[in-house]
Order: C-alpha cells, then structure tokens, then sequence
C-alpha cells in the first residue's frame, strides 16, 4: 500500500483516491458542505486554508491545505519511484 502524504503529517491509501477536485467550484463547494452535514467529511486542513478536496473510494470527502498541483507531483513522484 503506498501512502501520500496530504500535509502536516497526515497520509492517504494512494489506491483509494478517485479525484483531486479544485475547491473553488460552486459543486465542490456543495459537496463539502454535504458530507460535513452528513459525517463524511475529514478536515486535514490544520486550520489552513483549503486548497484541494479528496474525493475517496469510500465515500468520505478530505480537505487538504495543499493544492491538486502540489498532490499531482507527489502521485507523479510516487509513481516513477
């Protein structure tokens, strides 16, 4: 199982990402605002802006404080290794 690092320490199953969304949108926006209603909803943030939401293959929806670019290079760096 290979783990990314999303920021201060915390750490995602790689194979169960689906996306990396922008959370900037209008849907995404919904969609946090839906699973934190819901329970769903895991704030990796620190009290940091978010930068990216997580979609995971289990339903629950991460924030992060790093950007998709800056995740994209980890998971590009992950791969090539």
């Amino acid at each position: 199982m290979t783990l990314l690092n999303i920021g201060f320490g915390n750490l995602l199953a790689l194979d169960r990402i689906l996306s990396i969304l922008n959370p900037d949108s209008s849907p995404v926006k919904r969609i946090v605002h839906t699973s934190k209603e819901n329970g769903n909803l895991i704030d990796a943030t620190c009290g940091r802006k978010t930068q990216s939401v997580i979609i995971m293959d289990s339903g629950h929806i991460v924030t992060s404080s790093l950007s998709a670019e800056v995740l994209e290079n980890k998971i590009n760096k992950n791969i090539d290794a």
